[in-house]
């Protein structure tokens, strides 16, 4: 007997209805503080987080 993935059809409706949704994302400034923060923590899922949400909201057309 073979297992396949269950559906779930929440998550489906969650992850469409966050396409859908236009968030803000915080400035740029708040956003490199946020990235020195997770750098001297040494986070590195910190550091990629806030690189990429900088990249996001220095150039909005990027990834659209």
């Amino acid at each position: 007997m073979k297992r396949g993935t269950v559906a779930r059809p929440t998550e489906v409706a969650a992850i469409r209805a966050a396409a859908r949704s236009g968030r803000r994302l915080p400035s740029v400034p708040a956003l490199m503080a946020a990235l020195l923060e997770a750098n001297d923590r040494r986070d590195r899922e910190g550091v990629t987080l806030a690189a990429h949400l900088i990249v996001r909201a220095s150039e909005p057309e990027v990834g659209e």
